[in-house]
């Protein structure tokens, strides 16, 4: 008997490996029958889901912690087994703006910290506080957003405006004036970018490499109450994930994003991102950034509880929530390494040991202890060097300037 499962999505290019697990079988094959539907914001998602309007969502990482805590409407404890992609965001900034940035784009890209105090110089020449657009404020964009423009001195609360507006409405809003820029998933970036309206200030790669992105969320209860239907949706999703990955299937992957159901936008403009081509300014030469998204490789989809208390770390760091033990543990309980586990267990699908691992410590290819083949991790380090232990949140918060 199929299982009918309904998950909510937006349109972004992260969304594929749902889209995979639909259009290419692999759900079917798992005895399964998805039904995706369409979102134009994460509010919207988020509600669809607290409410049982869907069963799954593919979710920003930090809004699963924030409902968990409380600190959106209406609490709920939500789990997230299952990453559906690493990195795959880009910050843009109106054409006459990034004239005050370095105009070697390649060199622009590759240096965020110095590209940071090129922004902060740049604010001084705008006419106001510039207006930058993020799709919500528990975001990883947003959060990495902070972490970047705090970098060079910049308080994202006082010398810029942040505006929170759905990703499908970014490239409009920036038409019409009402932002000077905005950070987002693609292909919302490079659309702004082939519509002459900005430039790539910064990709969310440099800033965080393998940085957490979107999550495969559950209401925790019905989580606990389906282990079969949950395992065998992972399933699904780890082969399209594999499918997704492969350099020889971003043709056909773009195609079916570019379907009037997924993201809308032109096959070529998707299939640029997911092959990490990032064209930096209109009619410029592609900038390679083979790792600009990820969706399997380097055991992309497990869910390390050290990322999830990362991003409660900049909860805190900004005031969003209390520095508190037992909310620690309660944000580091959202990522659920324990399912991922049971429901891949029988694979040839590597997986780390450990739930838990020194954020932004590895700096070159490394080879670690897994329960299946090996299984080897990219550099995941942070643009300004610094780590991420887990088990230190308090020293880590010590080391940036005073909290709010």
């Amino acid at each position: 008997m199929t299982t009918h499962l309904k998950i909510a999505f937006l349109a972004l290019n992260d969304a594929a490996v749902l889209v995979a697990a639909h259009e290419c079988g692999f759900a079917e094959a798992e005895g399964l029958s998805l039904e995706l539907i369409r979102t134009t914001s994460w509010a919207t998602l988020r509600d669809r889901l607290v409410f049982g309007q869907v069963h799954a969502a593919q979710m920003l990482a930090p809004l699963a912690l924030a409902v968990t805590l409380g600190l959106s409407q209406q609490p709920a404890a939500l789990a997230a087994p299952y990453k559906l992609g690493v990195n795959g965001n880009m910050l843009v900034m109106a054409t006459d703006f990034a004239k005050a940035l370095e105009q070697d784009l390649p060199a622009r890209l590759a240096d965020p910290l110095g590209t940071a105090h090129d922004f902060a110089a740049a604010i001084g020449l705008w006419r106001r506080k510039p207006v930058i657009g993020v799709v919500h404020r528990f975001s990883s964009h947003a959060l990495m957003l902070r972490y970047w423009l705090a970098s060079a001195g910049i308080d994202p609360d006082r010398d810029v405006v942040l505006r929170v507006l759905p990703p499908s409405l970014t490239v409009e809003a920036l038409g019409a004036g009402e932002i000077d820029g905005f950070i987002a998933g693609e292909p919302w970036g490079s659309a702004a970018v082939e519509a002459g309206l900005a430039e790539a200030v910064a990709i969310g790669e440099r800033i965080w490499r393998r940085g957490v992105e979107k999550v495969l969320a559950f209401r925790e209860v019905w989580l606990e109450e389906n282990p079969d239907t949950t395992d065998r949706l992972l399933r699904a999703l780890a082969k399209a994930a594999a499918w997704c990955d492969d350099p020889e299937n971003h043709a056909a992957l773009a195609d079916l994003l570019a379907d009037p159901r997924y993201v809308d936008q032109p096959a070529d403009l998707i299939r640029r991102a997911l092959s990490g081509q990032i064209v930096a300014r209109p009619g410029e030469p592609a900038i390679a950034n083979p790792d600009f998204v990820l969706f399997s490789r380097e055991a992309t989809p497990f869910p390390w509880r050290s990322q999830a208390l990362w991003i409660y770390s900049q909860l805190v760091r900004w005031g969003m929530v209390e520095r508190d033990d037992s909310l620690a543990a309660k944000a580091g309980s959202v990522f659920r390494p324990d399912i991922y586990r049971r429901a891949l267990a029988d694979s040839d699908v590597p997986m780390p040991g450990a739930s838990m691992k020194v954020e932004g410590a590895v700096t070159t290819p490394l080879s670690v202890g897994s329960r299946q083949r090996e299984l080897t991790l990219g550099p995941d380090r942070f643009f300004d060097g610094r780590v991420f232990d887990p088990e230190r949140i308090d020293d880590y918060l010590a080391d940036f300037a005073p909290q709010r």
